[in-house]
Formats: structure tokens, C-alpha cells, sequence
């Protein structure tokens, strides 16, 4: 059994054979007619005015037998077969036939014909590798063991090569190229939405000398000619807030956010959002908003409102179920919060064995008590909101409780896939919350708000009402494309 260096081996002596007869296998460009798509779907046409056509792909089946050759290329659309006999190719042309190996880019030119098997395959007229790959792939081959059954070895199925080697993994796998498709698919929907809506895209910095608009570690960098300390964006909120002052009065951002926190499967520390942002509205429109973005995009994805996820049957179809904090914490924990003194809500939290970091507050004692007793019953799409006051420093105060704030997060499948605020824009207030926010981190707690003078004197140039929404781009991705975790939906995602 040869080594894979020894196939290498074997495949340089191909390519370096070619190259003496001065053929070029990794020509400039190839010029194509049609894709497979079209070869199927335009076959009988072909056949009947016996026209020549062009096409590309990769080969991954390869049978030569003599003075014939059937072979299946792969392109973007899918697959077709090509015929290479003898006597229809130059000497040399068939030379290089008999070089070519699965894995190998392909081009060829002929006449479209059907098989005595039935099955549409191109004749090859002309045929060139156009890129000799020197890697075998591992394409999955079939045989039958002493019973009859069919079995399938040398799979490309290990998940850490899979990630490491995603190219591989487009190339061999067409489900996996689906869930990327859907993801654009479902991308473009949401951009089309807030383009009808008049939102502007706007882009705000990555690199930022002060980070925030989220609770999260962030990942610090040196500028060595500034010869300053600058943060990877966690959120664009605080530039997109000062679009809005600007006069801006609907913009939105898709956006690369960086946090340094764990891995898992619904978190990585490298992941996509998309924050909108619209002057004179509050959190009630933005739940319309949110509600109608994600239907739409089920059905870009998959044509209708309903998806099965791992098992479970999900309905994106609007409007969702709302219900406030405290009634969910009531609905699934049959707990009445409001009525709980802080000594009652101590005890809540000890017989469930949560801790709270750094310093007590009543709000994130309730916080964590609903995280622990409702999220994962949220599996149908669900809007929580009115939260209590220390969840979020930059959203407005509830207009009829001071406990609370406008603030909802959208559940579905038991996961927070969103967040959004009626926009805290009371300058003085704004800055005694941050204030508040720095004292927190001081206290112990892992991950709070630093002071932003630049983004307070904004506030302070007048904000005017403004609702805003960030969405998880990756968890909604990983919904509707059935995917069990965050790095099946991100092309190349960070390994250890």
C-alpha cells in the first residue's frame, strides 16, 4: 500500500512529465460555454443541433479502460460525465488523459450525446488539465464485502479535519456547500429588508481605542507607530449610535465581532452580527422589525416558515409569542419575583446552585434565576422583554416600572439570539450608568462597560429617540440550515 507521500511522488512525476512534452497545466484561463446545470437542462437541445460546447470541473470518478475513458467532473452546479476515446483527441491529448488523476481541474470541449446506459455525458472533442492537483483527495469509494452489502471507506468525515481543511470539505461534500449558500441566501434577504426599509449600510471600525455596546472580554492589540493599545470591536453600537446623531436616522452594519471568551458550540470568539438602528422608534418596533427579518430569511433558506431542527419542528411564521421576564420566570418556574424579597431570592438561587460574580444586585439575581429556570423552554420563537434595570447601561428605563428597562432578547430553540433597547439618549443619565458600570468592574464582576468620553459627548450633541437591534448572524444560520454547532456555519473557523 503506497504512503500519501508516495501518491505525491507519483503526481509530481506526472506534472513534471507533461511539462518536458511542453504542456502547461496550470494555464491562465479556460474558457466555459456552460456549467453542468446547463448540460442537464439543455441536453436534448444539444444533441438535436449537434453543438459543440465548453466546460470545466474537478474529476472525482476516473474509469480508463484501453483507448476509453469515462470520467465525472464536478463544478459549482454539480456533476456531468465526460467521455475521452482515442481516436477523437490527439495523441498527446490522450496522453494526458492517461495522467490525470481524481482531483485534477479539467478542461474540455465536445459534443453532448447519451450512453447506451441512458445517461447524458459529453464527448470530449478537445480535453487539457487546467490545474494538476498534487494532493489525492479523499473521495469516498464503494465495495461490497463477502454479504453483498455496499460499504463506504476513506470518507471525509472527521470533524477536526473537516474545519482544518474546509476547502477539502466544499469540494467533496455538497451539503456542506449548501449550508454556505443558504447562509448568503439568507444574508442578502436580511439586506434586502432593511434597504426596502430605508436603513443605510454603514461601516464603523474594528480596531477601536475604547470597546463597548456589549458585556464582554475583549481582545487587545498594540498600534506600534501610534504607540497605543486598541481593542478588537465586541460591538458596533456606540458608532452606529453616533451615525444617528449624526443625522443618519436609519443605519445598519453586518459586522465581525470579536470577544475573548470560550468555545462551544453556540459561541466563538470570532462570529458575524448585524445591528440596526432607527431614529424616533422604540423597542416595540423593533420587535416587528426583528420578527418579520427572521421569517423572511426561513424562507429565503428554505421556502417556507417551518424548519426542523435536530428533531424538533420550529414555526418562524410572525407574530411571536412575548411574554415580559417576570411573567416567563411565573409561566415556567412558577415563581413570582416581584413579590420575593432579596433574602427569598438568595434562597431561590441557593437551591439551584447559582453563583452570582462580583457584587450582589437583585436584577442579576433575577437575571441568572431565568437563565437557569426558562431559556431552555424557549424552543418556539419567542420575545422576552423588560428586563431588570443592571442588565444593560445603555437602554432607556421602562416607561411604566423603574425596576425595568425597554429592553427584549428573541428566543428560539433555547437560545438568545438577539438584543435589543428602546436607546437610552438622556446624556446625564448615560454617563452615571457608565459610571456605575466601571464601579461594577471594580467590584469583581468579569465583564462590564469602560467609560467612552467620546461616545458620551455625542450623546451629549443630542440623540434623538432611537430603538436599536444586534442579531447573531451564526446562531440564526445555525437554525435554519439544521446545524449543531457555530463552526459548521463559519467557512474557516478558529481551531486550537
Amino acid at each position: 500500500m503506497q504512503t500519501q507521500n508516495e501518491f505525491v511522488k507519483v503526481r509530481l512525476g506526472k506534472l513534471a512529465k507533461m511539462q518536458e512534452q511542453g504542456l502547461n497545466p496550470y494555464p491562465y484561463k479556460f474558457l466555459v460555454t456552460c456549467n453542468s446545470s446547463e448540460l442537464k437542462e439543455k441536453a436534448e437541445e444539444f444533441i438535436a443541433n449537434n453543438k459543440e460546447v465548453s466546460w470545466a470541473g474537478r474529476i472525482v470518478r476516473y474509469n480508463r479502460k484501453g483507448k476509453m475513458c469515462f470520467m465525472h467532473l464536478k463544478d459549482a452546479h454539480g456533476r456531468f460525465q465526460v467521455l475521452a476515446v482515442s481516436s477523437e483527441l490527439s495523441e498527446i491529448e490522450y496522453e494526458v488523459v492517461k495522467s490525470m488523476d481524481i482531483g485534477d481541474w479539467v478542461g474540455t470541449s465536445g459534443i453532448v450525446m447519451k450512453t447506451n446506459s441512458g445517461e447524458y455525458t459529453l464527448q470530449a472533442k478537445k480535453i487539457e488539465i487546467i490545474s494538476k492537483a498534487i494532493y489525492p483527495l479523499p473521495i469516498p469509494k464503494e465495495k461490497r464485502d463477502e454479504n453483498g452489502n455496499v460499504v463506504i471507506f476513506d470518507e471525509f468525515k472527521d470533524i477536526e479535519t473537516r474545519y482544518r481543511e474546509r476547502y477539502i470539505d466544499l469540494a467533496l461534500n455538497d451539503n456542506v456547500r449548501e449550508v454556505f449558500r443558504k447562509r448568503m441566501r439568507i444574508i442578502q434577504s436580511i439586506r434586502e429588508y432593511m434597504l426596502e426599509k430605508g436603513f443605510l449600510e454603514v461601516e464603523t471600525p474594528t480596531l477601536q481605542p475604547i470597546y463597548g455596546g456589549a458585556n464582554a472580554r475583549p481582545f487587545e492589540t498594540h498600534h506600534n507607530a501610534a504607540d497605543m493599545t486598541l481593542y478588537l470591536r465586541i460591538a458596533p453600537e456606540l458608532y452606529l449610535k453616533r451615525c444617528i446623531v449624526g443625522g443618519f436616522e436609519k443605519v445598519f452594519e453586518f459586522t465581525k465581532n470579536f470577544r475573548n471568551e470560550g468555545m462551544d458550540k453556540n459561541h466563538s470568539p470570532e462570529f458575524s452580527s448585524l445591528e440596526f438602528y432607527e431614529a424616533f422608534s422604540d423597542y416595540n418596533d423593533m420587535m416587528v422589525h426583528f420578527e418579520n427579518i427572521c421569517e423572511r430569511a426561513c424562507i429565503a433558506a428554505n421556502g417556507t416558515t417551518k424548519i426542523e431542527y435536530q428533531g424538533k419542528e420550529i414555526d418562524f411564521k410572525t407574530p411571536w409569542t412575548r411574554l415580559s421576564l417576570y411573567e416567563a420566570i411565573q409561566k415556567y418556574a412558577g415563581i413570582s419575583v416581584e413579590s420575593l424579597s432579596d433574602e427569598q431570592l438568595k434562597t431561590e438561587l441557593e437551591k439551584r446552585h447559582i453563583e452570582l460574580k462580583g457584587s450582589w444586585s437583585r436584577g442579576r439575581a433575577i437575571l441568572a434565576l431565568f437563565e437557569e429556570t426558562c431559556e431552555h423552554e424557549l424552543i418556539q420563537p419567542t420575545i422576552i422583554k423588560d428586563m431588570p434595570k443592571e442588565s444593560a447601561p445603555l437602554c432607556k428605563a421602562h416607561r411604566n416600572n423603574p425596576d425595568l428597562i425597554e429592553q427584549f432578547e428573541p428566543y428560539i430553540n433555547g437560545w438568545e439570539i438577539g438584543n435589543a433597547y428602546s436607546e437610552l439618549n438622556d446624556p446625564v443619565l448615560q454617563r452615571q450608568l457608565l459610571e456605575e458600570q466601571v464601579e461594577r468592574g471594580r467590584g469583581g464582576e468579569d465583564e462590564t462597560h469602560p467609560m467612552d468620553e467620546n461616545f458620551l459627548h455625542a450623546i451629549e450633541c443630542g440623540m434623538p429617540p432611537t430603538g436599536g437591534v444586534g442579531i447573531g448572524i451564526d446562531r440564526l444560520v445555525m437554525l435554519l440550515t439544521n446545524q449543531a454547532t457555530i463552526r459548521d456555519v463559519q467557512l474557516f473557523p478558529l481551531m486550537k
